[in-house]
């Protein structure tokens, strides 16, 4: 009787979770038994196992095989348990000495040939197996670099079962031939993607990125853009098609701070797992973008499929721009589910096969048109929509959606002079970007020894009792909560977007200006500026008093 163990990594959504890998060989009939819960692509792991083994130059034990994977309570899918097997296997028929199997972790698929080809999740199966205390991993050649990317671990990449038998059994490691392509891609490479996704969705590819400098007009949207990439806040766009919207969403990744380490891990692991890492590049160190489209479903959006879920777009803007275009078309029901995500940071799924946690701190930006021609309120638009149909047109963005929104901007279509004559004084997104991290800096060091980085993290009664705003700032915006413009959850929003202001503008704290500046980005009216002067009277030449005629209410500002 013969048995060896080694280990590998089962993926629950971006988790791993470490699974013990054990070969029993025992006298009988010749067979093949895998226990443990595994999926389909598992069982199928039986053939591949078995042609590689023979095809690498080593003996198939004929005897009977019981390999097991415990927990057996875990669902474990995948074909990345093929090198584990295949290891433990040969120890248990002493091909291999089974105490070298025992403290190592093995990741890769095996193809009937021998060689070892990638697969997805690399990333976040080492990250599992360093905090289980594994210290060396044996991962496909072609992953070994996002493999090292977890500190304190060795990493082993081997290109086929043969070099890794000759590493294990300390004998001459034999070289293996990169087969010719002539120019064809990589089909070891075609493991990493998943179909229909594309390289690198949601990712930032190449050195040239949509620049800030090349929107005409728009000051108003651009100053919107710079607090909320300062800040990390929630922006919606409305406006007539053809005004900018799009044109300013694709460029709010641009102002956002690179990635920290401990951020880039998380996306890197994120999109390791949805199989849209790009190839040659293991670590993401840029702020994502993710633009689906708007008849995005439910699973596709939060996360969820057949099976096992897996992430979703709010997952893969982990860390960076969620953008939703065409907002009002969306469905309903679709848009509502991310209000759970905007506020918690994370989205939990919940299937029959599993329960998982996947991270979704992202910032949203919506945009949407007025109407459904989309030339309501423009000047001369000509709309022609019915009010029943505007109403229900905006409806379909909810009230507790949007209380959930800090910033909302009217875009208005650009003036042909804006557009006939270039601005050379225009900024670029370098420029702004310079003033987010300088402004994500004053967050970062008032908020020293918190568990939060940006103003939009803080909840609002940490806000009112910790750090205060200047005396009497806070007037307007609490007489717009006792009059209902403003609901409590506004006014903590209000007084956040207030403290990114201050902090753009280098004060220590915000004024009275600053919150004037956050509510007119809360609720589209002007703010701050002067109440007209009194009605005086003055005489007339023939001694009689006249009174100087008070302005129309209607046409003054609130």
């Amino acid at each position: 009787m013969g048995f060896a163990r080694t280990c590998s990594v089962a993926l629950v959504g971006v988790e791993g979770v470490v699974v013990e890998v054990q070969a029993d060989l025992e006298p009988g009939v010749a067979a093949f038994t895998l226990v443990g819960l595994p999926d389909k692509s598992l069982v199928e792991a039986k053939d591949r196992v078995r042609a590689a083994v023979v095809n690498s130059g080593a003996e198939w034990p004929q005897k009977k095989l019981t390999v097991g994977l415990s927990p057996a309570s875990v669902p474990k899918s995948g074909s990345g348990f093929d090198l584990a097997v295949a290891c433990a296997v040969l120890g248990a028929a002493e091909r291999l000495d089974p105490r070298e199997l025992t403290d190592l972790m093995m990741i890769g698929e095996l193809g009937l040939d021998g060689r070892v080809r990638p697969v997805r999740g690399v990333l976040p199966a080492v990250l599992a197996a360093a905090e289980a205390g594994y210290r060396t991993v044996v991962v496909p050649e072609c992953t070994a670099a996002e493999a090292s990317l977890v500190p304190g671990v060795t990493v082993l990449g081997v290109r086929s079962l043969r070099q890794l038998i000759a590493l294990l059994a300390d004998e001459p490691v034999p070289d293996e031939e990169e087969i010719p392509r002539e120019g064809r891609p990589d089909p070891l490479l075609a493991g990493l993607a998943v179909p229909g996704t594309g390289i690198a969705a949601g990712l930032p590819t190449g050195d040239h990125a949509p620049d800030l400098a090349d929107v005409a007009g728009q000051h108003g949207a651009r100053r919107a853009l710079e607090i909320a990439a300062a800040g990390r806040h929630h922006i919606f766009l409305k406006g007539p098609p053809g005004a900018g919207k799009t044109m300013l969403a694709e460029r709010l990744p641009g102002l956002l701070p690179p990635l920290t380490p401990k951020e880039s891990l998380e996306v890197t692991a994120v999109h390791s797992v949805a199989g849209t890492l790009p190839p040659g590049q293991p670590l993401v160190e840029r702020p994502p973008y993710c633009a689906p489209h708007h008849s995005a479903t439910m699973a596709s959006l939060v996360g969820g499929g057949t099976g096992l879920p897996r992430p979703g777009a709010v997952s893969l803007a982990h860390r960076g721009v969620l953008f939703l275009d065409e907002a009002a078309e969306c469905s309903a029901r679709v848009l509502d589910a991310l209000r759970q995500p905007l506020e918690a940071g994370h989205v939990v799924v919940a299937r029959a096969a599993a329960m998982m946690r996947m991270p979704a701190r992202f910032l949203l930006a919506l945009a949407a048109n007025p109407c459904p021609c989309g030339r309501h309120g423009t000047p001369g638009g000509g709309c022609e929509c019915r009010p029943s149909s505007v109403r229900s047109y905006r409806a379909r963005l909810s009230g507790p959606l949007m209380d959930r929104v800090d910033l909302r901007v009217t875009v208005e279509p650009v003036a042909r002079s804006a557009l006939a004559t270039l601005e050379t004084g225009a900024e670029t997104s370098a420029t702004v970007a310079a003033r987010v991290r300088e402004a994500r800096a004053r967050a970062a060091a008032r908020y020293a020894g918190t568990p939060w980085t940006t103003n939009s993290e803080v909840p609002g009664h940490e806000l009112r009792t910790r750090w205060h705003a200047h005396p009497g700032a806070l007037a307007q915006a609490e007489r717009d909560l006792e009059s209902g413009l403003l609901t409590a959850r506004g006014l903590d929003r209000v007084l956040r977007v207030a403290w990114t202001a201050a902090d753009l503008a280098g004060r220590d704290r915000p004024t009275a200006e600053d919150v004037a500046t956050a509510l007119e980005l809360r609720t589209g009216v002007q703010r701050g500026i002067p109440a007209p002067p009194p009605a005086r009277r003055r005489p007339r030449p023939d001694g009689k008093q006249l009174r100087r005629a008070a302005p129309d209410p209607a046409q003054v500002t609130p």
